[in-house]
C-alpha cells in the first residue's frame, strides 16, 4: 500500500462530493423518472474498495421490500434523487437478494 505521507488528496474536489448521509434514503429513479427504489445504505466490501449502494425495491413502507446491491458507479446523483439508467423495479427484483451480515 502507498504510504499516507506520499498520498495527496484534492480536498476541494472531495469536499464538493456527496455525503453518504444525504444519499441514504434518497429515491432511486430510472432515466424516465419512474421510481424504482430507495437507497437503504452504502457499503464497501472487505475485499475491495468499490462502494455499493444497497437499494430497497418493492414493498410498501418497508414491508415486503427486497434489498439488492448495485455498484455506486452505476448511479448518477442529481438534485432531489439518484438515477439508475435503464433500471426497472422488475429488473432490480431479479438481482440476487442482499442480506446484511450478522
Amino acid at each position: 500500500p502507498q504510504s499516507l505521507m506520499h498520498y495527496t488528496v484534492d480536498v476541494n474536489t472531495v469536499s464538493s462530493g456527496y455525503r453518504g448521509s444525504k444519499i441514504i434514503g434518497a429515491t432511486v429513479v430510472n432515466d424516465a423518472r419512474d421510481k424504482v427504489g430507495s437507497i437503504d445504505d452504502i457499503l464497501v466490501a472487505r475485499n475491495d474498495s468499490v462502494p455499493y449502494a444497497i437499494i430497497s425495491v418493492g414493498g410498501f413502507l418497508g414491508i415486503g421490500d427486497k434489498l439488492v446491491a448495485v455498484p455506486m458507479g452505476m448511479l448518477q446523483i442529481v438534485p432531489d434523487n439518484v438515477v439508475l439508467p435503464g433500471a426497472t423495479k422488475d429488473a432490480l427484483k431479479q438481482l440476487p437478494e442482499f442480506k446484511y451480515a450478522k
